[in-house]
């Protein structure tokens, strides 16, 4: 698009009252303060630390299924060892009780069950041994689980805290927009339709600044002083003439102060 001089000169062509075009200046601080605070609440130093409890949360809750998974199968594994060594029992007992009962005469099969019987005591021992090694691994995850439980609670009330900080501090930055937001609005009154349009496009194009004053010969939008020619010529321009910096072609709104 073409930004030189005569395009410029077109707009310049704008006619407002000088009171409305101070109004910018008012309108300008009002946007300004909006963009602050927008920025202010997108870098809210709690956004960062929430991000990074998230992901210690998530982190260790990861660790925490494992644990509850290996706790879970654990004890399937030690129900199982327990039935088993039950059953044998079990077993014992019935064979104990036929060999007491003098039913068995059988040498052959006296001989039989008690062979039987050693091999059922070899087989509880074994047994309660893998029992007794499922318990103490079972105990072991146990408190494992217990310990990464207490630390992600811990993180989670951590994060919590620092949510609810979070949402103070927007809450509080939402109202002060909704109140700069109502300013804004009885400034824009002031302002006509053609200058607004003008003010709303040139703030969009030169990074949210729309317009500046012209101070002790400088623009504060670009923060430049301007040469003597700009300056006779902006001093030589009718009060109710628009005028733009000839530097970043802001709108150049002059004051008392402007040094012309």
């Amino acid at each position: 698009m073409d930004d030189g001089p005569d395009h410029q000169r077109k707009e310049l062509a704008l006619n407002a009252d000088h009171a409305a075009q101070q109004s910018l200046l008012d309108l300008q601080a009002q946007d300004s303060t909006l963009a602050q605070l927008a920025h202010r609440r997108r870098s809210l130093p709690e956004h960062a630390r929430i991000a990074e409890l998230q992901e210690q949360v998530d982190e260790v809750d990861g660790r925490r299924i494992e644990a509850d998974t290996a706790v879970a199968d654990l004890t399937r594994a030690q129900t199982k060892a327990d039935a088993e060594v039950e059953q044998v029992k079990t077993r014992r007992t019935r064979d104990e009780e036929r060999l007491g009962s003098g039913a068995v005469k059988n040498p052959k099969d006296l001989e039989s069950l008690q062979h039987e019987l050693v091999a059922l005591e070899r087989r509880i021992a074994t047994l309660e041994d893998e029992e007794l090694e499922v318990m103490e691994q079972l105990e072991e995850a146990q408190t494992g689980l217990r310990a990464i439980t207490s630390d992600l609670d811990a993180l989670r009330t951590d994060l919590g805290q620092v949510e609810a900080a979070r949402d103070a501090a927007i809450s509080e930055i939402d109202e002060r927009v909704a109140a700069a937001e109502q300013d804004r609005e009885l400034v824009v009154a002031k302002v006509p339709d053609d200058l607004l349009a003008l003010y709303d496009k040139v703030r969009e194009q030169h990074g949210g600044l729309g317009a500046a004053a012209l101070r002790a010969r400088r623009c504060e939008g670009c923060r430049l002083e301007l040469n003597g020619a700009d300056l006779r010529e902006i001093a030589a321009r009718g009060e109710d003439e628009v005028l733009r910096c000839p530097e970043c072609s802001r709108i150049l709104v002059r004051t008392v102060e402007s040094g012309l």
